[in-house]
């Protein structure tokens, strides 16, 4: 296991000032610990490290999103090892381990900062103007680095269900010999570290008075972002996957702490924000409703790996599903295609749909036009999308879209792709935000009160119902409530697929399905649609259905094999 002590020969690092645009980088060599413990900036630096180990998904699988292993999304290239989650070739030998090394890494390196770079003074550095202000900085980096460690343990419990468990700096022998922590042990060493630290570390970054050094410091953690952890945290240990028992005391643990934020949020004066202002390279000025996010450098991978195939430097990549298509309900009624009488499977009815739906997917017939009118895609394509059998964006091409769909959120339109002219733009993912935390309450509150969607108390005044209102009614989005008198079956229905609508993309749908035992029921096949064009130039649509395996042991991931042979006290997963 790499649960070590962490000796820096060479580590990036950077002032946290955590800049309202980039972070700057710079190489230190020197970087023992005497070294480091000389200067404000170096330390800084080791939890700048800790904030790069965070993680986001804009291609982590060669180009491929976890979405396109679920039914939001199929790779365009059958190769692509994503292909594994679904095809056979998972194993503990092909464990898909990179999560369990880099957090673990993550892990020894705040342990290790936990005891050797706190309660330091800095003496030499006492008369400099800013002393007063760096101490005050330095000395919230420890709830900072335990709020990180919190985190990273929460990847790993997700993921893993029981994990071994350390808290403080090993050697590799003792790392060798742990055992697996109980996945509901670990859930509540993350619940309790979050009340720990949640009123000890900065409340507000914007808000510091005469404390501030003049930057924004938007992209550290505060204590929204630690009661966001502890609520997600609780949420999934309410979950079926975790509490196969329905223990109703671990609901209303998730219903309050989600409360709990909510209001925070409330008091903050956060709020639900155009949905379309959520996903470009400005996305972080956003901060009415993104709550903690991971703001990478610039680059444009993310668009070469899904701008359609056909438009220079574009690769096709991870296809949106019919499946996910079929989830956008029409604006008017709040009724899916399949809901709606005289519905024909194999027509897409994309007028009049879901307004989350146009900013998600690209479809055959978008882009081209006048870039004044600012309806291509992406912005230097001048053509009309062909997403059809045979168009200049579609099948056979090698990369050409095997759903009639390319993926639009989280891309820039604006990344210029061709060949002498390329441009490159910032990219923050999003780890917690305002939307996400409106349904996980729904979720919850709704469990907790004996699955009534329309129940509420004097502790939870807000019903379930009413909750996922608010995100339907967003600026933007502006979609019908949901119905009245609904049954607990059909407002279970309605909820998983409102999720899958608001959350797309955003690195949930592969494990919600999980957390709620429900992966029998969307994760054994995935519809396609095919086009073709006739003639006189209308369509023929075709729905195909393409099945995957699926078994129950791939709820959670298989314990790598690598780490059991160096570690005999690691049990695997049932099944693995």
């Amino acid at each position: 296991m790499k649960l070590k002590r962490i000796i820096y020969g060479a580590l990036s690092m950077a002032l946290l000032a955590s800049c309202s645009d980039q972070m700057n980088y710079h190489e230190y060599t020197n970087n023992d610990k005497e070294y480091i413990a000389r200067n404000f900036g170096y330390v800084g630096g080791l939890i700048t490290d800790l904030y790069i180990s965070l993680d986001a998904d804009f291609g982590n699988y060669s180009g491929a999103i976890l979405g396109a292993a679920t039914d939001e999304a199929e790779y365009a290239y059958t190769g692509n090892e994503i292909y594994d989650f679904f095809n056979g070739a998972w194993s503990p030998s092909n464990p898909k381990s990179s999560l369990w090394n880099k957090n673990y890494t993550a892990i020894a390196k705040c342990n290790q900062f936990m005891e050797e770079f706190t309660g330091l003074t800095f003496p030499e550095l006492k008369y400099n103007a800013d002393y007063e202000k760096q101490m005050f900085r330095y000395n919230n980096y420890q709830y900072e680095v335990r709020f990180l460690r919190a985190y990273f343990y929460f990847n790993l419990v997700r993921q893993y269900g029981d994990v071994p468990f350390t808290d403080h700096v090993m050697t590799p022998a003792e790392a060798n010999t742990l055992s697996r922590k109980p996945a509901q042990e670990v859930f509540n060493y993350i619940i309790d570290e979050c009340d720990n630290i949640k009123d000890e570390i900065i409340e507000d970054y914007s808000k510091l008075g005469d404390m501030a050094l003049g930057k924004s410091e938007t992209a550290r953690a505060n204590k929204i972002t630690v009661l966001a952890l502890k609520a997600r945290t609780a949420l999934y240990a309410a979950s079926p996957l975790f509490n196969p028992e329905n223990v109703k005391e671990l609901w209303y643990r998730a219903a309050k702490a989600n409360k709990e934020l909510l209001d925070a949020c409330e008091k903050a004066g956060m709020n639900l924000v155009s949905y379309a202002s959520l996903f470009g390279d400005t996305n972080w000025q956003a901060t009415s409703e993104i709550i903690f996010g991971k703001r990478n450098a610039e680059s444009n991978s993310f668009e070469s790996y899904n701008f359609p195939i056909g438009v220079e430097g574009g690769k096709g990549g991870n296809c949106p599903t019919q499946t996910l298509v079929d989830a956008y309900e029409f604006q008017a009624t709040g009724l899916r295609p399949d809901e709606t009488e005289g519905w024909d499977p194999n027509k897409p009815y994309y007028d009049k749909r879901d307004p989350r739906f146009a900013l998600t997917i690209i479809k055959n017939g978008d882009g081209g036009g006048s870039e004044k009118e600012g309806k291509r895609w992406p912005s230097y394509n001048e053509n009309t999308l062909q997403t059809y059998y045979g168009g200049a964006n579609g099948e056979p091409l090698s990369g050409g879209t095997p759903t009639s769909y390319y993926l639009k959120k989280y891309c820039n339109a604006a990344v210029d792709l061709r060949s002498g002219k390329s441009t490159k733009m910032r990219h923050t993912w999003i780890i917690f935000r305002l939307g996400e935390v409106y349904l996980n309450y729904a979720e919850s509150v709704y469990r907790y009160l004996d699955e009534n969607p329309y129940a509420t108390t004097k502790e939870f005044p807000m019903s379930a119902v009413s909750a996922i209102n608010k995100v339907r009614a967003r600026t933007g989005v502006n979609m019908p409530a949901f119905p009245d008198k609904m049954s607990k079956e059909a407002f279970w229905k309605k909820y998983k697929n409102e999720r899958m609508v608001e959350l797309a993309f955003e690195g949930h749908r592969f494990w919600d399905v999980r957390r709620w035992k429900e992966a029998d029921k969307h994760f054994k096949s995935i519809d396609e649609m095919k086009i073709t064009r006739n003639v006189g130039g209308d369509y023929n649509y075709e729905r195909k259905t393409v099945n995957r395996q699926w078994d129950d042991k791939m709820y959670l991931f298989p314990i790598p094999q690598s780490e059991r042979t160096k570690n005999p006290n690691l049990t695997q997963n049932p099944g693995w």
